[in-house]
């Protein structure tokens, strides 16, 4: 079993910046591409960025120049730095990670979701 927990989620006015984490705990052997998807109201899940286990990334063309993903290996979690944020970057924030649980198995793992909210 594994969980990943997100924090850093809020309200923020236009042009701002926020930082969100997330931390994978329980059952890993190793994990692979870690990333982190939006969903805003009445739309599908997208992905916003992707980081792999080598540190390469790529991002949605609606962040390039303005996100920022990295991650901490040793102690599992992801980051995401949002900066000159914008009213349609508002969505429903989640982490996830393919993560190996065993060197025969793996799991594809979600998070719980955070909130994030561009408005003045």
């Amino acid at each position: 079993q594994v969980q990943l927990v997100e924090s850093g989620g809020g309200l923020v006015q236009p042009g701002g910046s926020l930082r969100l984490s997330c931390a994978a705990s329980g059952s890993i052997f190793s994990i692979n591409a870690m990333g982190w998807y939006r969903q805003a109201p009445g739309k599908q899940r997208e992905s916003v960025a992707r980081i792999t286990s080598g540190g390469s990334t790529n991002y949605a063309d609606s962040v390039k120049g303005r996100f920022t993903i990295s991650r901490d290996n040793a102690k599992n979690t992801v980051y995401l730095q949002m900066n000159s944020l914008k009213p349609e970057d508002t969505a429903v924030y989640y982490c996830n990670a393919v993560v190996r649980t065993s060197v025969y198995s793996t799991d594809n793992s979600w998070g719980q979701g955070t909130q994030v909210t561009v408005s003045s």
